[in-house]
């Protein structure tokens, strides 16, 4: 493929990757979970690196190797979709390989991507598959890589069809992806293939006919801003939340991390209910925007939480099943009684649902589904609706393909809309979070003076040359 240019990258070559070995693997039916989200946009997911020193001569068969030795532990990520006679959709691993583009912008430096307070709209170009269909993977590759070469770094971009993988599954990949060019010769997470599960029904999804569209409007004006939550803030956030001061002297990082899918301990035993960490700032998060909103007092809002089920349902699926596993746990109140109660109340209403999501309620949410099959609408039609995904237990920082860990993860423009929240593991680690926050522009101006919010969420140094100098 000859080269070509768009906004300062410039693709050099595109071509198919196949796995190193043929796949024995059956088909797949995709599972209620994997059917959701067949009219949303893949994934797009990416690792950003500095100061790489390998060559392209030497990087890009280096990746290519790597990646089809990869596909051999994923073979169907190197299928494609098939719908039989009654409707039902599977993944046949029939090895047609991947989409592996090589592009440069030698122009950008890593200093230019990270210094903006918004995240720029370059990063969008680093991906491949832009707002591409999940339902697409029928005549079209399940899993694309962009490698881009930047001027002291590199990018590596995934993007996947949704309906193939979740988030577990992808950095699963990633991570093996990583290892594999680092030169591992056997891998210990193996992904689990078995459909076994009740996640996998015999009821048939019927899509409308046309062209297939997400719910939601994907060229909307919207900023997006990274914004970081260090482990002491975020632990005072949660000694507010529990109604509990933290003395001066703590040593918090001799207390345990959490998120939401995790079920904590008491800190005393007076305390009835210990809402963790992640769903404090959660609560934080769901205040702010309503804020900025300047909602009606009456408006009902939504907070939506997509939680990993592997654990929640009985038999338990496996660490690495491979698939999604995931549902979405919506938290309503009116505007009212978000902002005119505090964090702790906020907190508790999340934390509820949170911890009533268990093994019935998983299969409440099947039975609902089996009876009115449908796609999940991602989206904000009302104005009112939030929805946080990603975690920040994720692995992403994991992915050291043999020069040195990400100095940042980002995603691409698919899935974004006015109050969509991913949430990723901080640089630094030690339980620290980075909230990728979409909105529209007034409510992003909104939480940028909000004094609680403020009071949690890491100021951006003035000077990125500090921070690149302390990081990198």
């Amino acid at each position: 493929m000859s080269s070509s240019s768009t906004n300062g990258v410039t693709i050099l070559s595109k071509h198919t990757v196949f796995p190193e070995q043929k796949s024995t693997l059956s088909d797949l039916k995709l599972s209620i979970s994997d059917l959701n989200m067949i009219c949303c946009h893949y994934i797009q997911k990416g690792c950003l690196f500095s100061n790489r020193s390998i060559p392209s001569h030497t990087l890009i068969p280096l990746l290519t190797n790597s990646l089809s030795r990869a596909l051999s532990i994923f073979p169907p990520l190197a299928g494609r979709f098939v719908t039989d006679s009654d409707g039902y959709v599977y993944i046949t691993s029939n090895d047609a390989g991947v989409d592996f583009v090589h592009a440069t912008a030698t122009d950008r430096r890593v200093a230019d991507l990270l210094s903006p307070t918004d995240v720029p709209h370059f990063f969008k170009e680093l991906f491949p598959y832009d707002k591409k269909i999940n339902y697409d993977a029928h005549f079209s590759p399940i899993l694309a890589v962009q490698v881009t070469e930047l001027a002291d770094g590199v990018f590596i971009g995934c993007a996947v069809s949704h309906a193939v993988v979740d988030g577990t599954s992808l950095w699963n990949f990633f991570n093996i992806f990583a290892e594999v060019t680092r030169g591992a010769t056997s891998v210990s997470r193996l992904p689990d293939f078995r459909r076994e599960s009740i996640l996998v029904s015999n009821a048939v999804l019927r899509l409308p006919e046309g062209e297939i569209k997400v719910a939601f409007n994907a060229d909307e004006p919207l900023r997006e801003r990274i914004f970081s939550f260090s482990y002491v803030s975020l632990q005072k956030l949660k000694a507010v939340v529990n109604h509990r001061s933290l003395p001066e002297n703590v040593d918090v990082e001799l207390i345990g991390k959490e998120s939401n899918d995790t079920n904590v301990k008491p800190v005393t035993s007076n305390e009835t209910v210990e809402v963790s960490s992640f769903q404090s700032l959660c609560a934080l998060m769901w205040r702010a925007v309503t804020r900025a909103r300047n909602l009606p007092e009456t408006k009902t809002t939504t907070f939506r939480m997509a939680v990993n089920i592997r654990h929640r349902i009985e038999p338990k699926l496996s660490n690495y099943y491979f698939g999604n596993a995931i549902q979405s746990i919506a938290t309503c109140a009116s505007a009212r009684d978000v902002l005119s109660n505090d964090l702790r109340w906020c907190a508790e209403q999340l934390n509820k649902n949170v911890k009533a999501h268990d093994s019935a309620t998983v299969r409440r949410e099947v039975e609902d589904w089996e009876r009115e099959p449908k796609c999940f609408a991602l989206g904000n039609k009302d104005g009112a609706t939030m929805q946080m995904g990603s975690s920040p237990r994720f692995p992403m920082y994991d992915n050291d393909f043999g020069w040195g860990r990400p100095v940042a993860v980002r995603s691409g423009a698919a899935n974004k809309f006015d109050g969509k929240m991913s949430a990723f593991p901080g640089r630094e680690g030690g339980g620290s979070v980075d909230l990728e926050v979409v909105l529209a522009p007034e409510a992003m101006a909104g939480i940028e003076k909000d004094p609680e919010f403020l009071l949690y969420a890491s100021v951006k140094l003035k000077h990125f040359s500090e921070w690149w100098c302390f990081h990198a």
